[in-house]
């Protein structure tokens, strides 16, 4: 299968990351994406950029390199109502919103806790994806989290940096297997995506297609095969 785009990428911007937005622009189009998704960690997280930085998106371009790119934000769920290190006023600015759990802004709960502070996320209607959720830090009941995703339109994110050998969470692969079994079973997308913070990783999803080939995951159900297609999932286009 051929991959299109990369929706959760990673600048200098980001504190820990180490290229700048035209490197990965440049890397992406060397690549053959058609699109690339800028999303630098929202505020919460130790050494990320200011709020200013987000409200300023507005003055970048959107294609680089003959490809599109789109300006967002990884932001973080602060408790497990489901609250957020983003005010809804500027959520709604940017192209792409992914919500995901990291240590330093949350502390893992319980399976129960961490689940609805998923779902919760995912009613915001400015989030459009949840961002590897398969940290077994942070367990979680993937029936309820997938048929939430179903109800409210989200994407549910498989992440290659998840599954690399010297990535920090703790033994994804059962829970995406899981997760991924009921995405099959009730006709729910997901989204690949590198969680790039270098530009040699931009686009690199060596560590997944393994996993989703011994599943038989069906191609149908994966967002990057059409950029039309994953444009119906995030902010950019879905509240136009």
């Amino acid at each position: 299968m051929t991959y299109l785009l990369d929706s959760h990428t990673h600048t200098l911007a980001s504190g820990h990351a180490y290229a700048t937005l035209h490197e990965m622009a440049h890397a992406a189009a060397a690549k053959g994406l058609q699109l690339l998704g800028i999303t630098e960690h929202a505020m919460a997280m130790p050494g990320t950029c200011h709020e200013y930085y987000f409200q300023n998106m507005r003055i970048l371009p959107r294609e680089l390199y003959g490809i599109e790119v789109m300006h967002g934000a990884e932001v973080n769920i602060m408790d497990y109502e489901g609250g957020l290190d983003m005010e809804e006023s500027l959520l709604k600015k940017m192209d792409v919103t992914i919500a995901s759990m990291h240590t330093p802004c949350l502390k893992p709960g319980t399976k129960a806790e961490n689940t609805h502070a998923y779902i919760q996320a995912m009613k915001n209607p400015y989030i459009n994806i949840i961002g590897h959720p398969d940290d077994s830090r942070y367990p979680v009941d993937y029936l309820a989290l997938v048929q939430a995703a179903k109800e409210f339109g989200t994407l549910l994110e498989l992440n290659n940096n998840s599954l690399h050998p010297l990535g920090a969470r703790v033994n994804p692969i059962p829970n995406d297997v899981v997760m991924l079994e009921y995405c099959k079973k009730y006709q729910v997308p997901i989204i690949l995506d590198s969680d790039a913070h270098t530009l040699e990783d931009v686009g690199n999803h060596c560590f997944l297609d393994p996993l989703l080939e011994t599943i038989h995951f069906p191609e149908e159900l994966i967002v990057n095969r059409s950029v039309a297609e994953y444009k119906k999932y995030i902010n950019r286009f879905r509240h136009e």
